[in-house]
C-alpha cells in the first residue's frame, strides 16, 4: 500500500469539492471528521456521528461550513496517517515554505480503546509545524449558518446559529481575534489550535504535542491486539483502524459510513445517509474482526444487537447508534449537494422496508454470541425463537432485498437465503443449549430452503437467480450465499454462478456492478458505480474453489484501488476509477479484511 512517503500532488477541486480520494478520516469513537488534502475540515457532526453536521462543506463548499488551515498560495500537498493510528498528517506546499499539520479527535491519556466506555476528549487538534521556509498561514473556522463569538481569557467561545444547545470553545497557543486570522510562521515555528465541545475546562494546561501523543500510543495499544498474517497486510492494518473509526466505542454499534449524501454516481438522485447501525453491516463485520485479534469489538456488536433488538421487540433492518429508531428520512434544501448532487438527505427512509434478510443476520449474530461464550436467557430465547417460526414464511412474501430497493418488491433469493440462515441457526442454538423449541422442524425447514435456493437455477443463463422464480437474472448479492452458508461454493450451480457474475456483471478490471439496471428495475432513475463488496465476494468464492491465484491477483487488483491513505468508498466508477457514495464505507474495509485472512488461510492449507 500507499507509500510510507508519498509524494506531493495538486490540491484539485472539481466543482469547488475535492475528490473522495483526497479526504482522511479521524475519529474519537463518538464522531469523526475528514480532514482535505488542501487543509480543510469539511464534514464534522457534533457531538455524535448521527447529529447533525457543523462542518458540512463536503456536501456544499460555499454555505456548509468548514475549518480550515492552509498556507496562501498553495502548490500542492500529500497525506499519510502516523502508522497504526487515526493521526493524520497534511503537508502542504506553497511557493514560500512547506508546512505540516498533524490532526487528530484526541483520546484521553491511558485511554483503552478495547473497553467498552469513552475514550475521545471532544477535542479536534491541529497542530501546524513549518517545515521549511515561511508561510502566511490562514485559520478559518465558519460552522454551517455562521456563528456568535465571544472573547474569553483562554480563546474565543463559539456559538453555530441554528444549534443553540452546541457551545464551541476554540483555543490556540497564539492570539486569536476572530474566526478567520492569518499568522506569519517560520520554519521550525507552529499554531496550534484546538476546538473543543460538550464539557470542559477552559483553563487547563494547553499543550497539543502531548494531546496528540497520547492520542497515538492509545491507537498503537489498541494495534497491538491485531493478528493477521497475509496479503496487503499494511492495507489490513489500516482497514482495521478504519473500521474502529466507524465503531460506537459505548455503545458497540457500528455506522456504515460517516457520512451522508454522498452522491452514486455524481449528479444522481441515490444520496443516502449512513450514519446509522445496519444489522447485516455488523455481522459481517463482527465475523471479519475477531479474525484477526479483535474479538472484544466483535463481542461488543453482537451484544449491541442483541440488544437492540430486545429493547425494541422487532427485528428491524437498521437502529440508531443507541438502539433507537433511526430518524424519518428528510430532504435538506439548502445544500446543493457533494458536486451539485441534490438531494441532500437526514435520516434513511429504508429503515422501515421489509427485508426478510435480517431474521438470518439476527439469529446469526445470536449463534456467533453463543459460540465466543455468551449467554442466551430464557426472554431472549422465546424471541428468537419466535424470529425463526417468522422467517419459516416470510420468505414467501416479496421484500426490498440487500440493496433495498425502492421499487417494486420481489422475492430475492438472497433473502430466502437468510431465511435458511435463520432457522438453521435456530435448529443449532437449541440443539447445542437443549432449548425448547422446534429444532427439527427449523431444520428441515433449512434443508427445504437450501433446495429452493438452489431451484433457482436457470439452465439457459446457468445461473441461479436473483429470484426464487428463476428467469436467469443476475445479481452479485448470490456470491454471499456461501459466505452465509447456505450453498457450497463449490457446489456446480454455484461454481457456475460465480462465473456468470463475473462475466455479465462485470464493470472491467476485476469490479461488479450489483446488478443490472434495465434487468432489475429499483424503482430509482439513473445507473450506477461499481459496488466494491462485491468484488471481494468474488475473491472469496474463487478461493472456496480452490481457484487461489485468480483470486490473488483480484484481491491485489482491489487493493490497488484505495486512496493514498489506504481508504476505500462505496463503489468506484469504473470508468475513471473514481470514488462515488458514502466514504468511508465500513463494508468495503470489512472485504479488505476478511478476503485477506481468506487467502492468507489458504495459503497456510487452513479450512474454516
Amino acid at each position: 500500500m500507499h507509500d510510507p512517503d508519498p509524494p506531493f500532488r495538486p490540491v484539485r477541486r472539481p466543482d469547488g469539492h475535492l475528490p473522495l480520494e483526497d479526504l482522511g478520516l479521524i475519529g474519537d469513537g463518538t464522531t469523526a471528521a475528514l480532514v482535505g488534502l488542501d487543509g480543510s475540515v469539511p464534514w464534522l457532526c457534533l457531538p455524535r456521528f448521527d447529529d447533525a453536521p457543523v462542518l458540512c462543506g463536503l456536501l456544499d463548499h460555499a454555505r456548509g461550513g468548514h475549518f480550515t488551515l492552509a498556507p496562501e498560495d498553495l502548490r500542492e500537498a500529500r497525506q499519510f496517517y502516523e502508522p497504526d493510528t487515526g493521526v493524520l498528517v497534511t503537508e502542504l506546499r506553497a511557493a514560500t515554505g512547506v508546512v505540516r499539520i498533524t490532526d487528530a479527535l484526541s483520546l484521553r491519556s491511558g485511554a483503552d480503546l478495547t473497553d467498552d466506555v469513552p475514550a475521545g476528549r471532544g477535542e479536534l487538534v491541529r497542530s501546524a509545524r513549518v517545515l521549511d521556509g515561511h508561510v502566511r498561514l490562514r485559520a478559518e473556522l465558519e460552522p454551517r449558518g455562521g456563528a456568535r463569538t465571544r472573547a474569553l481569557f483562554s480563546g474565543l467561545e463559539v456559538l453555530p446559529s441554528g444549534r443553540p444547545e452546541l457551545r464551541l470553545h476554540l483555543r490556540s497557543n497564539r492570539p486569536l481575534d476572530g474566526l478567520r486570522t492569518v499568522h506569519e510562521l517560520s520554519r521550525g515555528e507552529r499554531l496550534d489550535i484546538v476546538l473543543s465541545w460538550g464539557r470542559f475546562h477552559r483553563h487547563h494546561r494547553f499543550d497539543a504535542e502531548e494531546m496528540l501523543r497520547t492520542t497515538a500510543d492509545a491507537w498503537h495499544r489498541w494495534m497491538r491486539h491485531l493478528v493477521y498474517d497475509g496479503p496487503e497486510e499494511p492495507l489490513v492494518r489500516r482497514a482495521a483502524i478504519t473500521l474502529k473509526l466507524c465503531d460506537d466505542w459505548v455503545h458497540g454499534s457500528l455506522v456504515a459510513a460517516p457520512t451522508s449524501s454522498l452522491p452514486a454516481p455524481i449528479g444522481g438522485v441515490r444520496n443516502w445517509d449512513y450514519r446509522y447501525a445496519w444489522i447485516r453491516d455488523a455481522a459481517y463485520a463482527v465475523f471479519a474482526l475477531r479474525r484477526i485479534g479483535f474479538g472484544g469489538e466483535a463481542d461488543a456488536f453482537l451484544g449491541w444487537v442483541l440488544d437492540a433488538f430486545e429493547d425494541s421487540g422487532q427485528p428491524r433492518i437498521m437502529y440508531g447508534l443507541r438502539g433507537g429508531p433511526v430518524p424519518d428520512e428528510t430532504v435538506d434544501g439548502a445544500l446543493e449537494g457533494y458536486r451539485r448532487s441534490a438531494p441532500v438527505r437526514w435520516g434513511n427512509g429504508a429503515a422501515d422496508q421489509r427485508q426478510h434478510d435480517v431474521y438470518g443476520e439476527i439469529l446469526d449474530c445470536a449463534h456467533q454470541w453463543l459460540r465466543s461464550g455468551g449467554e442466551i436467557q430464557p426472554a431472549l430465547w422465546a424471541s428468537l425463537a419466535g424470529l425463526a417460526d417468522t422467517a419459516e414464511q416470510a420468505w414467501r412474501q416479496p421484500d426490498q432485498g440487500i440493496w433495498e430497493v425502492r421499487g417494486e418488491g420481489r422475492v430475492f433469493t438472497y433473502s430466502a437465503g437468510l431465511c435458511q440462515v435463520a432457522v438453521d441457526r435456530a435448529a443449532r442454538i437449541g440443539a447445542r443449549l437443549g432449548l425448547p423449541g422446534r429444532v427439527t422442524e427449523w431444520r428441515d425447514a433449512a434443508d427445504r430452503l437450501r433446495q429452493l435456493v438452489l431451484d433457482s437455477w436457470d439452465p439457459g443463463a446457468r445461473t441461479l437467480s436473483a429470484h426464487l422464480d428463476g428467469g436467469g437474472v443476475l445479481d452479485a448479492s448470490l456470491l454471499a450465499l456461501p459466505l452465509r452458508e447456505v450453498v457450497p461454493a463449490g457446489h456446480p450451480r454455484m461454481t457456475a454462478t460465480t462465473a456468470a457474475v463475473a462475466e455479465r456483471l462485470s464493470a472491467g478490471g476485476g469490479l461488479l456492478y450489483r446488478y443490472l439496471h434495465d434487468e432489475s428495475p429499483d424503482g430509482l432513475a439513473g445507473d450506477e458505480g461499481a459496488f466494491v463488496l462485491c468484488s471481494f465476494w468474488l475473491v472469496d468464492n474463487l478461493v472456496a474453489q480452490g481457484r487461489i491465484e485468480e483470486a490473488e491477483n483480484l484481491y491485489a487488483s482491489l487493493c490497488a484501488r484505495a486512496s493514498p491513505l489506504g481508504l476505500l468508498s462505496e463503489q468506484i466508477d469504473p470508468t475513471t476509477g473514481a470514488f462515488m457514495g458514502n466514504f468511508p464505507q465500513a463494508f468495503s474495509h470489512i472485504g479488505v479484511v476478511a478476503s485477506g485472512v481468506n487467502l492468507a488461510r489458504a495459503r497456510a492449507g487452513v479450512t474454516r
